[in-house]
């Protein structure tokens, strides 16, 4: 049961975040600390806030879509399509580590442009 609940809470979080209100994001989903291993991004969630705000301001046409969750222990990927401005078109996957209340504390990820041909015919989904 607490798994599908960290599925949800990460996919909300994430959601909220991408969307202008990471400061909100972080009131209800994160925990005590935030250890941020993206590089363009400080540690904790003040450097978090910043830069989700910002990117809501310089790129407020984007979207994101949730394409799978997985969770495991007091891990849980997330598998995920944005559109950005320009139709540029990223594949992500973010890993959140939860603390033993539930609440997001680590964040890792991994972020790939979709290119325009392939060498096979499979996506990236």
């Amino acid at each position: 049961m607490q798994l599908e609940k960290n599925k949800e809470n990460a996919i909300a979080f994430y959601k909220m975040a991408y969307e202008g209100h990471p400061k909100e994001a972080s009131e209800r989903y994160v925990g005590s600390e935030y250890i941020q291993h993206n590089p363009l991004v400080g540690d904790g969630i003040g450097p978090f806030v910043d830069y989700f705000e910002r990117m809501a301001k310089e790129y407020p046409n984007k979207s994101i879509s949730f394409v799978r969750a997985i969770a495991e222990d007091d891990l849980v990927a997330l598998h995920t399509h944005q559109i950005w401005p320009g139709g540029i078109e990223y594949v992500t996957m973010d890993f959140f580590r939860f603390d033993q209340h539930g609440k997001i504390v680590e964040h890792w990820d991994a972020m790939q442009e979709i290119p325009a041909t392939s060498a096979n015919s499979n996506t990236m989904y």
